[in-house]
């Protein structure tokens, strides 16, 4: 797998259906966090994650793509509050598994009006 497919993968059993029993092969267990919600660590993500699940996130990714050990995922994340969020993420990977997160959310997106009148997605 190259490292657009393994965050694919990661989105898919993760995000989309709550199945993090192949975590172990997707995420390195020292993965370094850089969201300020989320702790270090492979189990500073289990914690997050076990969380976000309860929000029954529905994940509308609209792109992803990767630049050398880095991939970049462009989606909509809408809640079961009603509230829809913007996000990139943006991965690192190493030996086939990531090994670092940043993140560039913007939250409650749902009511905004575009200056422009383009739409957000």
């Amino acid at each position: 797998m190259n490292n657009k497919q393994v965050v694919q993968k990661f989105y898919d059993e993760v995000f989309m259906n709550g199945d993090l029993s192949n975590l172990d092969n997707l995420m390195q267990d020292n993965y370094i966090q850089h969201s300020p919600e989320v702790k270090n660590g492979k189990s500073g993500f289990m914690e997050f994650i076990k969380f976000f699940l309860k929000l029954d996130p529905k994940i509308d990714i609209i792109n992803i793509s990767a630049d050398h050990d880095y991939v970049y995922v462009f989606f909509k994340c809408t809640l079961n509050n009603g509230h829809i969020n913007k996000v990139c993420d943006v991965y690192r990977l190493e030996n086939n598994k990531l090994a670092e997160h940043w993140d560039i959310i913007e939250k409650n997106v749902e009511a905004v009006k575009t200056a422009s009148r383009n739409p957000l997605f």
